[in-house]
């Protein structure tokens, strides 16, 4: 860029599967106001979750490429299922053919790593999707990251609660029977837990009724705090990622599947009117 030219449109790419994600960017903007943001969900194609690992890194894949072609040098996986099933190939395969100066980070690392703080016994439990329980990812971070601490983690995936959200059966007795139902066996497995971790990014939309029904004392933790601290110390510690960026205030929505359909869902995530454009993915 030519000195005195403004700085060139660089915004912070996130992208998910579908609408969870976000629950992300929401607390990231929140965190870090005035940086540009483009928001991409791949909803003609989600979920993920069921998918297997060389068809998500694929999806994956398209979505990181048309972000950079957008502008982004920085991109966020808010995506359990993309972060644990093409997050490492992605960042070491791709990126140095890609561009070696762009970044790519997910949001499984930053909730292992944050999670050490909130619990006193090391058990945790991990509430999540049936693709990221079967994945192990969480499981395999802690024994990576906390390899020293005697943490005993507890996975439970929790089919219904995604459906719930993304048809708006929030205040439901629906919600409120299988919300108590997952809880009930979560701590059946392991009564000492004493920190949860939503690890999917639908499920702060629940965190009402999730309060309810977890024991007196347990910490409740939601990702999109983590790594909206997480990517604010990222980038403080990365000087020469954070000059790139631009800060436009702006925040643009795109997505594979109808703009109408998209912008209905995503309001109700982002507690706002949204008006996305349509991509195509490939």
């Amino acid at each position: 860029m030519e000195e005195g030219c403004k700085k060139r449109y660089s915004p912070i790419g996130v992208f998910d599967s579908g609408y969870g994600g976000l629950t992300i960017l929401r607390d990231i903007a929140r965190e870090m106001p005035g940086y540009d943001y483009i928001y991409l969900g791949d909803n003609a194609r989600a979920p993920y979750g069921t998918r297997s690992y060389e068809v998500v890194y694929r999806y994956t894949r398209e979505a990181v490429v048309k972000l950079f072609e957008m502008g982004c040098r920085l991109v966020i996986l808010a995506c359990n299922t993309a972060s644990a099933k093409a997050l490492r190939t992605i960042q070491q395969q791709d990126l140095p053919v890609l561009d070696a100066s762009r970044r790519v980070l997910g949001v499984i690392r930053p909730s292992v790593e944050a999670v050490a703080d909130y619990t006193r016994n090391g058990h945790i439990g991990v509430l999540a999707t049936r693709g990221t329980v079967a994945s192990e990812s969480y499981l395999l971070e802690v024994a990576k990251i906390h390899s020293g601490k005697d943490f005993r983690v507890t996975q439970l995936a929790c089919p219904m609660w995604v459906p719930l959200v993304e048809n708006n059966e929030l205040d439901s007795p629906g919600t409120e029977y299988f919300v108590r139902k997952y809880l009930e066996e979560l701590f059946g497995m392991d009564p000492g837990i004493d920190t949860v971790l939503l690890a999917c990014t639908h499920y702060p939309l629940l965190r009402e009724v999730i309060d309810r029904h977890v024991p007196k004392g347990v910490k409740v933790v939601q990702q999109g705090e983590i790594v909206a601290r997480s990517l604010k110390d990222y980038l403080w510690r990365h000087p020469e990622m954070e000059e790139r960026l631009s800060r436009g205030g702006s925040i643009r929505y795109y997505t594979t599947e109808r703009e109408g359909m998209f912008d209905r869902m995503a309001a109700m995530f982002m507690r706002s009117g949204v008006e996305s454009r349509h991509v195509e993915l490939k």
